[in-house]
């Protein structure tokens, strides 16, 4: 229940939030912008990050999430009024979490259309995943 409650308050949060969405394109990612991957350690495992991406997971492989763990790690890598990109495997759960970041915690966030896939498909080469 608890699940479906914050799917549906982001998806509200959504349709009234202000958040960039754009591809990925070499110029954005080599633009200094920070990049926060959201995905899972298995998923960064697979695929690697974009090069010089930060991983911080909002949604654990099992559905759950802790918001204050993940805001807390956030904070400590985005600036107060900095902009920055979020980035998944195709951009669904950077659509919601963008959206609830920019809503309700007034953040400036670029939302990266299509993911690790949308990279992959063009030859993006990764930064291989290693736990610190």
């Amino acid at each position: 229940m608890q699940k479906i409650l914050i799917i549906l308050f982001l998806f509200i949060n959504s349709i009234f939030a202000e958040v960039i969405n754009e591809y990925p394109t070499s110029e954005l990612l080599n633009s200094g912008i920070k990049v926060i991957d959201i995905r899972t350690p298995e998923e960064w495992k697979e695929t690697g990050l974009v090069q010089g991406a930060i991983p911080i997971t909002f949604w654990y492989s099992d559905g759950s999430y802790n918001l204050a763990l993940f805001m807390n790690t956030l904070q400590k890598h985005v600036k107060k009024g900095e902009k920055f990109a979020l980035i998944c495997h195709v951009g669904s759960r950077t659509s919601e979490v963008s959206a609830f970041l920019s809503q309700e915690y007034n953040m400036k966030v670029v939302n990266l259309l299509g993911g690790m896939d949308y990279l992959h498909k063009r030859g993006y080469k990764t930064q291989k995943y290693s736990e610190k």
